[in-house]
């Protein structure tokens, strides 16, 4: 399969195809990749990426210049352990969009393995920026390729767009996939109009949730509400101090060093689940003592495209060995 490399061919029954890209509050990317993560998917194929992203700066680190990696687009299955009316799943993942003007080809690739698997259905996330306070809960919409699936999504009790658009691959992967003779729906979670630029866990658990009860699967939600909350609490504080602000020659409500781990927390608190950062410091542990798996954690950092987050205490483990030899 041209631009795809796969690694096995999985057997699955009438398989949902699931796709996730960042967007708006990160909703799609987090939802897929914490499906991926609850349900043990199995990785079985990844899409290329030269055709479709290029280098466009390099990044510096310690005053070095190094070339960055091309962005991973990834494929998963999971079977399904109920009976014959259940759906196994495909689930593709990318940590990056590529340039629209290449998202037809990208689209039709992509398209070409789930044809290959027979996927009976097509599902996207997306966010719905809403006129909404971050405490509330987000309300799920959908749209779909036609009034034959939208009929018994609305048993769900779910709101229908009836107009609008869904920008970036989120949305014109699932049109472009309508053109292909494919069945599609999205999912949409609401998310504050003033907090687009911010991780949304609260709106991922949400589309998330709405999606188990379409296909009567269940996974632990628990992480999820666990950085739902505390990602509200750092938004109150930060909008407690912007709402107050530093009075002349007073010091705000909080601290210059408490606001620097306010913006360090939403940029940092859901970029990996928290069991993969467990299982990480446990490879770091285990590669102290034993450089063997030193093979096993670079891969586990290249998998969630964050060895740059880690590479100074990756290279570490080698300097002090070389220092030990000295």
């Amino acid at each position: 399969m041209e631009g795809i490399k796969i690694y096995k061919r999985p057997k699955l029954k009438k398989p949902y195809f699931i796709v996730g890209w960042p967007g708006m509050g990160n909703v799609a990317f987090k939802a897929a990749s914490y499906l991926v993560e609850k349900l043990k998917a199995e990785e079985f194929a990844e899409l290329l990426p030269e055709d479709f992203f290029y280098l466009s700066a390099s990044v510096i680190k310690s005053g070095m210049l190094e070339v960055p990696q091309l962005p991973q687009g990834k494929f998963y299955f999971w079977k399904n352990p109920g009976g014959r009316a259940s759906n196994d799943l495909i689930i593709f993942i990318s940590n990056a969009q590529p340039d629209l003007m290449k998202a037809e080809e990208y689209s039709k690739r992509i398209l070409y393995l789930a044809s290959s698997f027979k996927a009976e259905m097509v599902v996207s996330f997306a966010s719905m920026p809403q006129p909404i306070d971050h405490t509330q809960e987000p309300g799920i919409w959908f749209a779909s390729t036609s009034a034959q699936v939208n009929s018994p999504l609305k048993k769900f009790n779910f709101n229908l767009l009836s107009d609008g658009q869904i920008s970036g691959m989120n949305g014109l992967f699932l049109g472009i996939a309508k053109r292909e003779g494919f069945k599609g729906f999205c999912l949409f979670g609401e998310i504050p109009l003033y907090a687009i630029q911010i991780d949304n866990p609260k709106a991922s658990c949400a589309v998330l949730a709405a999606l188990t009860k379409i296909l009567n699967i269940r996974i632990d939600f628990t992480q999820l509400i666990e950085q739902s909350n505390i990602m509200e609490d750092e938004i109150n504080k930060l909008m407690d101090y912007l709402k107050l602000g530093p009075a002349a020659g007073q010091p705000g409500p909080i601290g210059e060093e408490e606001i620097e781990k306010i913006r360090n927390a939403l940029g940092q608190l859901t970029k990996l689940p928290g069991s993969v950062k467990e299982k990480i410091e446990k490879l770091f542990e285990q590669t102290k003592t034993d450089l063997t798996k030193a093979g096993g954690l670079k891969a586990e950092l290249d998998k969630w495209n964050v060895y740059k987050d880690y590479e100074d205490r990756f290279l570490d483990l080698f300097r002090g060995r070389e220092n030990k030899g000295n």
